[in-house]
């Protein structure tokens, strides 16, 4: 049986394993040709001393063959003349939920707004450089969700939600790398998840399941408070006495949906801010205590950052952080504009981003309060409405140099960023609600103070970083998992307000799934 220990190396040794077995023989009391392999099983960075360590779990093969066991994905049934189950939505949440049906050996029947993983490259190629928003294929809208094509992070809190390492697995099984079971704070990368996406996509359908792209719902059908189908906007029906809603936090044409329908609906708090956007050697050197110009050096991934502040009250925070990555537009419809950011799988930009949002609260809806559960929608949707006509009605963003934005004045001149549309000059006060510009200028100067170099004009900000969350919760049973008023309508994953990432959505997806048993 292999030996575990829990070790802390630099870098360089870390990363290669003729320097790591000497180091582990010694430790031991062994010697190093004693060692026949060495498993890591865990890996995180730690930055917190000048001197950059790095913490690893090993298992250590002393004189015994070392045989790699491959993830083997589950035995999946052949549900071809099962039971129906229609999933409203192939983000994770609705793809897991559609997996996790065949192996308990139900049908499901994934609807999907946008276009397949390939087919929506051509709607993104058209937003960052025609300035075109189609509303059904965009960012957010399509196979795989907002997670296909932003950044593909893994790393959760969720941890008493669900197995973790079991979506991990199932990741692996589809096509991701192992590290991503060993890294502290996994990631796939943009670059990667279409084809992971398309195998579980093809792996639904040979076991019997169906996935039909380009079908938006635009009714779910209910009778005696029990749901019956869906009609989509075809015109066609489809039937079935089960559905899971996993349509993702920017489906507000579903929010207003249920809202007409008198199916009961909730506003949620959510959070809201600016995207910012560092050269990725300044948030190195600020990490790592390295050079700037030097550099981290080959041994060290390019350093995220996560700050948490509170200011008047509200909590300001890093949301979503981008190592060596970009900003994307996410719009979901014309007339708005929205920053998101993702890294490919190196993270080999030159530019690290964040959104930089802060916490609302249900008051701060009050202004929009005729609309409703609907009134924190309305209100994340006037400050994207706001921000494109500032910037001049195209997918061009609000933007300001960080330390102008703490001192109320206009930028000069923006530099080119990463956000391929561009940017217009703005003052960002006028962006948001008087109090939202309060609480992140003197939010950004409480950053510089934990974070020396942070607050710097080469920050650019980039306005709104609007899609946190949902900002509408659908209620449901804690025991049955289906909404409090409808029968068969299992709310799920982000849109319903129930997760906040890919892992979290993946795995209400499943309980949602098990629940349809």
């Amino acid at each position: 049986m292999p030996r575990e220990l829990l070790i802390q190396v630099p870098p360089e040794v870390a990363a290669q394993q003729p320097l790591l077995i000497p180091h582990l023989a010694k430790l031991m009391h062994v010697s190093p040709a004693d060692i026949t392999h060495v498993a890591i099983l865990k890996r995180s960075v730690d930055a917190r001393q000048k001197a950059v360590k790095i913490n690893l779990k090993v298992a250590v093969y002393l004189n015994e063959a070392y045989n790699e066991s491959a993830v083997l994905l589950p035995e999946y049934r052949e549900v071809s003349n099962s039971r129906e189950v229609i999933i409203i939505g192939a983000g994770p949440a609705g793809l897991f939920a559609a997996l996790q049906l065949i192996e308990l050996g139900l049908k499901p029947i994934v609807l999907e707004r946008g276009k397949d993983v390939q087919e929506r490259r051509r709607d993104l190629k058209a937003i960052n450089r025609d300035h075109i928003v189609n509303e059904d294929s965009n960012y957010c809208y399509g196979e795989g969700g907002a997670g296909t094509y932003s950044d593909g992070k893994l790393y959760t809190r969720s941890k008493k939600r669900g197995d973790v390492d079991r979506i991990l697995r199932l990741f692996v099984g589809f096509g991701a790398s192992p590290e991503i079971m060993v890294e502290a704070h996994p990631h796939i990368g943009t670059n990667k998840l279409p084809k992971i996406i398309k195998a579980m996509r093809d792996k639904i359908i040979e076991h019997g399941g169906e996935v039909l792209f380009n079908t938006r719902v635009t009714d779910i059908l209910v009778k005696s408070n029990a749901v019956e189908g869906v009609a989509t906007q075809n015109g066609s029906t489809i039937k079935a006495d089960k559905v899971i809603l996993a349509t993702g936090h920017s489906a507000r044409d579903i929010f207003e949906l249920l809202d007409r329908k008198k199916i009961h609906i909730e506003a949620k708090p959510f959070a809201l801010g600016v995207r910012a956007e560092h050269p990725q050697k300044l948030i190195d050197s600020i990490q790592y205590s390295c050079d700037f110009n030097s550099g981290r050096g080959e041994f060290l991934p390019p350093a995220p950052y996560a700050i948490v502040k509170q200011v008047n009250g509200r909590g300001m925070y890093s949301f979503c952080m981008c190592p060596g990555g970009v900003i994307a537009p996410c719009a979901t419809s014309p007339g708005e504009v929205v920053t998101n950011g993702w890294s490919p799988s190196k993270r080999d930009q030159e530019t690290a981003n964040s959104g930089i949002v802060v916490e609302l609260k249900l008051e701060d809806f009050k202004p929009f309060a005729k609309h409703g559960a609907l009134a924190g929608m309305e209100f994340q949707k006037a400050i994207e409405q706001k921000a494109w006509h500032l910037a001049g009605e195209t997918q061009r963003v609000p933007a300001q140099r960080m330390v102008d934005f703490t001192q109320n004045k206009l930028s000069a001149d923006i530099p080119k960023t990463s956000y391929v549309p561009g940017t217009t000059p703005v003052e960002l006060g006028q962006v948001f609600p008087g109090f939202l510009t309060q609480v992140m200028r003197e939010g950004f100067t409480e950053f510089g103070k934990a974070m020396r170099g942070y607050l710097t004009n080469d920050a650019i900000l980039h306005a709104p970083e609007s899609r946190t969350s949902s900002p509408v919760r659908i209620p449901r049973n804690p025991e049955t998992l289906e909404h409090v008023q409808i029968k068969g309508l299992y709310p799920c994953g982000e849109g319903a307000g129930y997760a906040g990432g890919i892992i979290s959505a993946a795995i209400d997806g499943e309980k949602c799934a098990l629940k349809c048993v």
